[in-house]
């Protein structure tokens, strides 16, 4: 009993340091937008993003959480993108670089290869119902499309910014996400989507009215 209470708090330290990561990076960029009144796109909020990312998807692999496990796959590169278009990423050693690219591989060989990756197990969850499953994957990718989107639209201008799309998609998705949050009773996606929450409000706030 004592073990396996030490393995669950051991998961949630894991998922609460991402959670902390993601909320630092939120705060770093509406502050230094605050000051300014535009919404700007720090090169330390990349960096933070692709750490817990990191961290988020091993907590979600840890938790048998495939909806968890799916956003942070489709996301995790992204950030690698938008740390070369800001040129933050060639400023890394070249083992970390090759580490950091490596990584999802990595995970995924060593699963195979130890037989951890178990389809019952991720969709057939008996704590997570398939409809509440499917629910959560369907926020994750909304929440997932604004990288996509914001990666695009980057690409596009040769710049990495946070257009007014990706703070609507994040809005969308973050809600989703704490609503899944709250009925899955996890308290590490509740608490860094609640402070999202806020953050993506008040960025589409100050973006209309710099719009004005």
């Amino acid at each position: 009993m004592s073990d396996w209470l030490s393995y669950k708090y051991f998961v949630y330290i894991i998922g609460f340091a991402a959670q902390i990561l993601f909320s630092a990076r939120l705060l770093l960029q509406w502050i230094q937008s605050e000051k300014v009144k535009k919404v700007l796109t720090p090169e330390l909020f990349w960096q933070l993003s692709l750490i817990a990312s990191f961290l988020l998807f091993i907590y979600g692999w840890l938790r048998d959480d495939f909806a968890i496990m799916l956003g942070q796959s489709l996301t995790y590169f992204i950030y690698i993108r938008n740390m070369q278009l800001q040129g933050s990423w060639r400023k890394l050693p070249k083992f970390l670089r090759g580490f950091l690219l490596a990584f999802p591989f990595l995970i995924a060989t060593y699963s195979f290869n130890n037989n951890q990756i178990d389809i019952e197990r991720l969709f057939k969850n008996e704590n997570i119902p398939f409809w509440l499953l499917l629910f959560g994957s369907i926020g994750q990718v909304i929440f997932t499309l604004r990288f996509v989107y914001q990666w695009l639209y980057s690409e596009r201008i040769k710049e990495s910014t946070l257009p007014f799309g990706f703070w609507m998609l994040s809005l969308v998705g973050s809600l989703m996400i704490l609503s899944y949050a709250i009925i899955r009773r996890d308290p590490v996606l509740f608490i860094g989507q609640l402070f999202g929450f806020i953050i993506y409000s008040r960025n589409i706030y100050i973006l209309l009215k710099q719009t004005k």
